[in-house]
Protein backbone atom coordinates (compact mmCIF):
# COMPACT_ATOMS: atom_id res chain seq x y z
CA UNK A 1 0.00 0.00 0.00
CA UNK A 2 3.01 2.61 1.06
CA UNK A 3 6.16 1.91 -0.97
CA UNK A 4 7.94 4.21 1.53
CA UNK A 5 7.46 4.38 5.42
CA UNK A 6 9.18 5.91 8.66
CA UNK A 7 9.01 5.04 11.12
CA UNK A 8 10.11 7.45 14.03
CA UNK A 9 9.69 7.18 17.75
CA UNK A 10 10.66 8.54 21.40
CA UNK A 11 11.24 5.98 24.12
CA UNK A 12 12.37 7.07 27.48
CA UNK A 13 12.94 3.50 28.47
CA UNK A 14 13.37 0.46 26.23
CA UNK A 15 9.64 -0.63 25.79
CA UNK A 16 8.74 1.80 23.26
CA UNK A 17 12.43 1.68 21.20
CA UNK A 18 11.55 -2.01 21.29
CA UNK A 19 8.46 -2.24 19.48
CA UNK A 20 9.56 0.31 17.09
CA UNK A 21 12.61 -1.49 15.95
CA UNK A 22 10.60 -4.55 15.68
CA UNK A 23 8.34 -3.08 13.37
CA UNK A 24 11.24 -1.75 11.21
CA UNK A 25 12.13 -4.94 10.88
CA UNK A 26 9.24 -6.58 9.97
CA UNK A 27 7.81 -3.64 7.38
CA UNK A 28 11.62 -3.39 6.44
CA UNK A 29 11.50 0.49 6.83
CA UNK A 30 13.29 3.16 7.88
CA UNK A 31 13.50 4.07 11.80
CA UNK A 32 14.63 7.20 13.39
CA UNK A 33 14.54 7.96 16.80
CA UNK A 34 13.07 11.29 18.43
CA UNK A 35 16.28 12.28 20.85
CA UNK A 36 14.72 14.53 23.82
CA UNK A 37 17.62 16.57 24.76
CA UNK A 38 16.38 17.30 28.40
CA UNK A 39 17.52 14.72 30.70
CA UNK A 40 14.15 12.76 31.60
CA UNK A 41 16.05 9.70 33.52
CA UNK A 42 15.37 8.06 36.98
CA UNK A 43 12.26 9.55 38.67
CA UNK A 44 12.77 12.95 38.54
CA UNK A 45 13.30 12.93 35.03
CA UNK A 46 9.77 10.89 35.07
CA UNK A 47 7.66 13.05 37.20
CA UNK A 48 9.09 15.95 34.90
CA UNK A 49 7.99 14.24 32.26
CA UNK A 50 4.54 13.59 33.28
CA UNK A 51 4.21 17.32 34.09
CA UNK A 52 5.94 18.15 30.72
CA UNK A 53 2.94 16.24 28.98
CA UNK A 54 0.24 17.48 31.18
CA UNK A 55 1.10 21.28 30.10
CA UNK A 56 1.52 19.95 26.60
CA UNK A 57 4.87 21.30 26.85
CA UNK A 58 7.65 21.40 23.83
CA UNK A 59 11.23 20.40 24.37
CA UNK A 60 14.39 20.61 22.61
CA UNK A 61 14.99 17.88 20.26
CA UNK A 62 18.00 16.45 18.45
CA UNK A 63 17.63 17.20 14.61
CA UNK A 64 16.29 14.76 12.81
CA UNK A 65 18.05 13.21 9.79
CA UNK A 66 14.96 12.02 7.61
CA UNK A 67 12.82 14.55 5.97
CA UNK A 68 9.22 13.10 6.44
CA UNK A 69 7.84 14.79 3.04
CA UNK A 70 10.16 12.25 1.54
CA UNK A 71 8.05 9.08 2.33
CA UNK A 72 4.66 7.66 1.59
CA UNK A 73 3.89 6.94 5.71
CA UNK A 74 4.87 8.27 8.64
CA UNK A 75 4.42 6.23 11.39
CA UNK A 76 4.63 8.61 14.65
CA UNK A 77 5.26 6.58 17.85
CA UNK A 78 4.98 7.50 21.19
CA UNK A 79 4.77 6.18 25.37
CA UNK A 80 1.72 7.81 26.91
CA UNK A 81 2.49 10.16 29.80
CA UNK A 82 -0.03 12.02 31.98
CA UNK A 83 -2.89 10.61 29.17
CA UNK A 84 -1.03 12.16 25.79
CA UNK A 85 2.03 12.14 23.70
CA UNK A 86 5.51 12.46 25.35
CA UNK A 87 6.82 16.05 24.90
CA UNK A 88 9.51 15.42 22.39
CA UNK A 89 6.69 13.51 20.32
CA UNK A 90 4.31 16.56 20.54
CA UNK A 91 7.60 18.43 19.40
CA UNK A 92 8.24 16.48 16.49
CA UNK A 93 4.99 16.63 15.07
CA UNK A 94 4.99 20.62 15.30
CA UNK A 95 8.13 20.89 13.93
CA UNK A 96 7.19 18.67 10.84
CA UNK A 97 3.17 18.64 10.48
CA UNK A 98 3.61 20.34 7.07
CA UNK A 99 5.72 17.56 5.49
CA UNK A 100 3.85 14.54 6.34
CA UNK A 101 1.63 12.84 3.48
CA UNK A 102 0.14 10.17 5.30
CA UNK A 103 0.62 9.02 9.20
CA UNK A 104 -0.50 6.56 11.55
CA UNK A 105 0.18 6.81 15.50
CA UNK A 106 0.96 3.95 17.84
CA UNK A 107 1.36 4.18 21.67
CA UNK A 108 2.71 2.06 24.57
CA UNK A 109 0.87 2.44 27.93
CA UNK A 110 0.15 1.19 30.80
CA UNK A 111 -3.89 0.80 30.64
CA UNK A 112 -6.20 0.07 28.12
CA UNK A 113 -8.90 2.70 28.33
CA UNK A 114 -7.61 6.45 27.65
CA UNK A 115 -7.69 7.31 23.67
CA UNK A 116 -6.90 11.08 24.37
CA UNK A 117 -3.08 10.69 23.05
CA UNK A 118 -4.29 9.70 19.74
CA UNK A 119 -6.73 13.22 19.55
CA UNK A 120 -4.06 15.45 20.36
CA UNK A 121 -2.33 13.42 17.72
CA UNK A 122 -4.59 14.13 15.20
CA UNK A 123 -5.10 17.52 15.84
CA UNK A 124 -1.74 18.35 15.61
CA UNK A 125 -0.34 16.71 12.53
CA UNK A 126 -4.05 18.21 11.14
CA UNK A 127 -4.39 14.61 9.18
CA UNK A 128 -6.85 11.24 9.97
CA UNK A 129 -4.44 8.30 10.27
CA UNK A 130 -4.32 5.42 8.43
CA UNK A 131 -4.60 3.30 11.49
CA UNK A 132 -3.71 3.77 15.35
CA UNK A 133 -2.73 1.03 17.96
CA UNK A 134 -1.91 0.97 21.46
CA UNK A 135 0.33 -1.77 23.20
CA UNK A 136 0.10 -2.06 26.58
CA UNK A 137 3.85 -2.23 28.57
CA UNK A 138 2.77 -6.01 29.85
CA UNK A 139 2.48 -6.85 25.96
CA UNK A 140 5.50 -5.29 25.55
CA UNK A 141 7.14 -6.83 27.98
CA UNK A 142 6.18 -10.87 27.63
CA UNK A 143 6.64 -10.34 23.78
CA UNK A 144 3.02 -10.70 23.51
CA UNK A 145 2.80 -8.45 21.11
CA UNK A 146 5.11 -9.52 17.77
CA UNK A 147 1.52 -10.94 16.61
CA UNK A 148 -0.47 -8.36 16.79
CA UNK A 149 2.01 -6.36 15.17
CA UNK A 150 2.59 -8.53 12.48
CA UNK A 151 -1.55 -8.83 11.33
CA UNK A 152 -1.68 -5.28 11.63
CA UNK A 153 1.64 -5.08 8.97
CA UNK A 154 -0.16 -7.65 6.32
CA UNK A 155 -3.22 -5.83 6.76
CA UNK A 156 -2.39 -1.93 6.12
CA UNK A 157 1.99 -2.79 5.33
Amino acid sequence: MFKKILITYYSRTWMTTWVAVEMARILDCDLEEIVDLKDRSGAMGYLLAWRDAMKKTLTEIKKIEKNPWDYDLVIIWTPVWAFTMASAVRTYITENKDKFKNVAFFATQWWEWDQKKFKDMRELTWKEPVFEIQFLTKEVANGDFKGKLEELMKKYG
